[in-house]
């Protein structure tokens, strides 16, 4: 009898084709995640600047209910892979900022498939799927995003070593910024729903302990990035000009986060810790 399927062979002749659309970024959804955030000093007026990653506040997708899966995700999608019983999360990106966009200026995206990798790791087969964007205003490119999303099919063993972690405890760490930062269940129920994510590992706590068999809510993984982000803000005072992050390890609800960073040469290194683990999530930044 042939044996299964790999993974490689379903994402083989799977080429999806670049998709473009608009937005007017409109100040609104910067306004709600500052309050979401609580972070003061987020400017909203017409043609101020939006901040790193915030542009994940547009270019919304709103599927109808019945396109869903029973995780919360689109069932298909322009760059979603065709494996079977697929599992999805974000592994990392890097972020190209040659002007930051304007608040109020209509602006254009364009994604296209830059690559994917099937490689195997300690649980299984892994499909790494990159997704490229560039947004323009005024018919020149400003922001430049690369995401690396990893797929699986069916479910992760690893999984089982998580239900009976200690989620308390207090993170510590010698870097020279740090900002903490504590998570709950509206916070994370907010996110979702200015980044139109219905992923019910972030808001369905039965959901999410009884079928993905996590100790609890997930944090958003942009959430952290945003997060490394506000510290590069406040604390360099300077604009940023690239920023790279991958996403190591889940956070969850419940736990105390503490962002650090620390100068390094002409950049930064940012990452954020709990007091189990001290890089759930990392990033290289460049100032201009």
């Amino acid at each position: 009898m042939p044996g299964r399927p790999g993974l490689a062979d379903y994402v083989e002749r799977w080429a999806p084709g670049p998709v473009t659309d608009g937005d007017p970024i409109a100040p609104g959804p910067i306004a709600a995640l500052a309050a979401a955030l609580d972070v003061g000093e987020v400017a909203t007026a017409p043609g101020e600047r939006v901040l790193p990653f915030w542009h994940w506040l547009y270019f919304l997708e709103w599927p109808r209910r019945a396109e869903l899966g029973a995780d919360g995700h689109p069932a298909e999608g322009d760059f979603y892979p065709p494996i079977p019983d697929r599992r999805r999360m974000i592994a990392g990106g890097r972020l190209r900022v040659a002007d930051p966009l304007e608040i109020g200026v209509a602006a254009q995206r364009t994604r296209g498939l830059a690559g994917v990798r099937v490689k195997e790791g300690r649980t299984g087969e892994m499909v790494f799927v990159t997704v490229r964007s560039e947004i323009s205003q005024g018919g020149r490119v400003r922001v430049v995003e690369e995401q690396d999303v990893v797929y699986r099919s069916g479910e992760d063993p690893g999984r089982a070593s998580l239900t009976s972690i200690d989620l308390g405890g207090e993170p510590v760490s010698d870097a020279g910024w740090q900002r903490r930062f504590d998570t709950d269940s509206r916070l994370l129920f907010r996110f979702s729903a200015l980044t139109a994510n219905a992923h019910r590992i972030h808001y369905d706590e039965p959901y999410v302990t009884g079928v993905e068999g996590y100790p609890g809510l997930v944090v958003h993984g942009p959430l952290l990035v945003l997060l490394m982000g506000e510290l590069a803000r406040g604390s360099s005072k300077r604009e940023v000009a690239t920023f790279d992050y991958r996403l190591r390890r889940p956070v969850f609800v419940g736990e105390s986060i503490l962002v650090t960073g620390d100068s390094a040469g002409p950049g930064a290194e940012f990452g954020i810790t709990t007091a189990r683990e001290s890089a759930h999530a990392t990033a290289e930044v460049s100032f201009r």
